[in-house]
């Protein structure tokens, strides 16, 4: 286990005892994801204790949502933080040590992607079976004891069979990859592409991997969920924009609505 620094006492006072029975961190144009979820409480991310003083990022709002889903209450994180924000990875998995710290159960990390491989589409939702981290920052860096945390199963990828045949009941193809994490906040270049691609990415992203290791590192089950909002550099006949990878998240997210139960109920088997 990692030291969270979180002030626990402070925030219980915050955002109350639980129990939450699951957390959920909100990518770039996500946040149609949880739009059938019952808020109970509404939290600023600026009024919790440990929070990096940044602004928030456009397509962010910067919010922990106390929700309830079907019988179950949990969180929802509706933003979270980058690297290229000037944070160390540390500061970035924030919302995941807070959840933590809350005792929250599964954690679902969700993450908008360019994509590297041909064969997806903007659109497409990805499961994340494995990350290749260049972001030359590690959030356990640092630790005393250093947390030597073993990431072979950090991606829980016996789940994708089931989640993909539900998927596929509701007429989503759920694809399978690894996850490329750059710091940012530039695109990719085309060359950076086809270097992901020869390293085996599948997509590429600026977030996700520092919540996963920190998630590992507290004992926390959790699963990547991804959404291909844009063709990667050199990819596509124009350039990226990041107004259009939040309006093609939001365009596309709402069809994963449907399978969140199901996918938040995968994810149980995990703990």
């Amino acid at each position: 286990m990692i030291n969270i620094e979180i002030d626990k006492d402070s925030l219980i006072a915050k955002v109350g005892q639980g129990p939450f029975a699951f957390a959920l961190v909100l990518g770039s144009g996500f946040g149609e994801l949880t739009a059938d979820m019952e808020v109970i409480a509404t939290h600023d991310y600026a009024s919790l204790p440990g929070c990096p003083p940044v602004a928030a990022i456009p397509g962010h709002q910067g919010r922990l949502l106390h929700v309830r889903q079907g019988t179950r209450e949990g969180l929802v994180f509706s933003g979270r933080f980058h690297l290229y924000q000037g944070l160390s990875a540390f500061e970035a998995a924030w919302p995941v040590r807070l959840a933590a710290a809350l005792g929250a159960g599964p954690l679902l990390v969700t993450s908008a992607v360019g994509g590297i491989n041909r064969s997806f589409a903007v659109g497409d939702p990805v499961f994340v079976e494995d990350h290749i981290n260049l972001t030359a920052d590690n959030p356990l860096r640092g630790q005393d004891p250093p947390p030597f945390v073993d990431l072979t199963r950090l991606y829980p990828v016996d789940l994708y069979p089931e989640m993909a045949a539900r998927a596929e009941k509701e007429g989503v193809v759920l694809r399978r990859g690894v996850l490329a994490c750059m710091p940012g906040p530039s695109y990719e270049t085309p060359a950076e592409i086809r270097m992901l691609e020869r390293l085996g990415a599948d997509v590429v992203s600026m977030s996700m991997v520092p919540e996963m290791l920190v998630a590992c590192a507290c004992g926390l089950p959790a699963m990547g969920l991804a959404l291909v909002t844009n063709k990667a550099a050199g990819r596509t006949a124009h350039g990226l924009d990041h107004g259009e990878v939040l309006e093609a998240g939001s365009t596309h997210v709402r069809l994963l609505r449907p399978l969140l139960e199901d996918f938040l109920t995968l994810l149980d088997r995990q703990v």
